[in-house]
């Protein structure tokens, strides 16, 4: 029987409180949310999405070994980028208290990504991290951080381009798919 939502941890954000939720499935499976303002914009239950977002775009450039996401969210897509063993470094940046949490280790996903050997977790506007250097080159961004994405995507895109390797991609997750740019 599903229980109802116990937040575990919040913060206040320019977009209203986050909040990371916990709450027992239909299968007693302990299913985590991530909540915005109220609203439930991730959860370990649907991921499918965050899978193929990350194969989608680790199919674009060969290799993809060293990759930019901007967007933790629960960790999913970012889990399923470490998964590809070509994938030699992932830089993950999050604006909110998402790598906090994950230090922390508050839900399973989150807690391996803040320890895998090849993850590196930032806190902070992922423009800081393409102007800072030596943080290129890419051979992927991937922006997956849906419509509460703080930035603009094509300024965002506009600045990743000079980052790229030769061969390298930037990839957006949209509502209408994938929205690639190369160089």
């Amino acid at each position: 029987m599903d229980s109802a939502p116990e937040t575990i941890a919040t913060a206040e954000t320019p977009r209203g409180p986050l909040e990371l939720r916990e709450r027992t499935g239909t299968d007693d499976t302990l299913v985590h949310e991530l909540a915005v303002s109220g609203s439930v914009v991730a959860d370990t239950l649907t991921t499918d999405a965050h899978t193929a977002l990350a194969e989608d775009a680790l199919g674009l450039v060969e290799p993809p070994t060293r990759v930019l996401l901007a967007g933790l969210g629960l960790g999913f897509t970012a889990w399923q980028v470490l998964k590809d063993s070509r994938v030699r470094e992932l830089h993950v940046v999050e604006v909110e208290d998402l790598v906090h949490w994950a230090r922390l280790g508050l839900t399973p996903t989150l807690g391996v990504l803040a320890r895998h050997p090849r993850a590196h977790l930032h806190e902070g506007d992922v423009r800081q991290v393409l102007a800072d250097e030596p943080g290129g080159p890419w051979d992927l961004v991937l922006v997956d951080a849906g419509p509460w994405l703080p930035v603009d995507p094509d300024s965002l895109v506009q600045q990743a381009l000079p980052h790229l390797t030769k061969g390298g991609a930037v990839a957006v997750s949209a509502a209408d798919g994938l929205r690639v740019t190369r160089p």
